[in-house]
């Protein structure tokens, strides 16, 4: 066959293979989103415990997982951190670039987040950071890595973490935690408590993928409110 013809022959045939493409992924998207939409929702997709309760289990949870928790007041915020600072017996912090500056307690060494390089935040002792939302029933922390969350590399490298977590910002359950975000985030950072892996032979290892301290100052804003709010 001449080289024309083969090109017709070819050009055939990658028309055919791209008319069968869009058609069955049309079909296999339409049969898929049908079958999703069928699909039975017997989990538990919103919490019973009351407010107290709720919070309660987290910090229960959090204690469980090797995590420092104390709790405090709105004012008493600013003296709560710079107590738990100055206990860590640690001196140099890196923060966000978008951390409230009450929080910037004084007396301390602070590295400000305008896109640190990873050399400079291997030196700092310990990160100060907020919270998008934290899920009672396994204990997690979720940061959606904003300006007062900081970004992940922040929150992984120093090897002792200090999250501030309000209690209105505290849900019972993951599908709680899902309609809490309005669009899915661009990256997203699960905490369940410091970072700890173990080998083949079970020897627990912190800090292999995180922080090995974590400390939760949880401050009781609107603990009182309906779960849902």
């Amino acid at each position: 066959m001449s080289a024309p013809g083969q090109i017709r022959q070819q050009g055939a045939r990658q028309q055919i293979l791209d008319r069968i493409r869009a058609n069955t992924r049309s079909v296999a998207a339409e049969h898929l989103e049908s079958e999703y939409a069928l699909l039975p929702r017997t989990y538990v997709r919103a919490g019973s415990l009351s407010a107290e309760a709720r919070l309660a289990l987290m910090i229960e949870r959090l204690r469980e997982y090797d995590a420092e928790v104390v709790e405090c007041s709105p004012e008493n915020l600013p003296s709560s951190i710079a107590s738990q600072l100055q206990s860590s017996g640690k001196r140099i912090f890196v923060a966000p670039s978008g951390l409230p500056a009450a929080w910037l307690a004084p007396g301390f060494d602070w590295r400000i987040d305008h896109n640190l390089s990873s050399a400079e935040i291997e030196v700092v002792e310990g990160v100060v950071t907020a919270a998008f939302c934290a899920v009672a029933d396994s204990g997690t922390i979720v940061l959606h890595h904003s300006a007062t969350e900081g970004r992940r590399v922040i929150t992984l490298l120093p090897d002792w973490h200090l999250c501030i977590l309000h209690a209105s910002q505290v849900v019972e359950t993951l599908p709680e935690y899902f309609s809490r975000s309005q669009e899915p985030p661009a990256l997203a950072t699960y905490i369940s408590g410091p970072s700890a892996t173990a080998d083949i032979e079970m020897t627990r290892i912190k800090g292999v993928h995180g922080p090995r301290f974590l400390h939760v100052i949880v401050v009781h804003d609107q603990a009182d409110q309906p779960k849902n709010q």
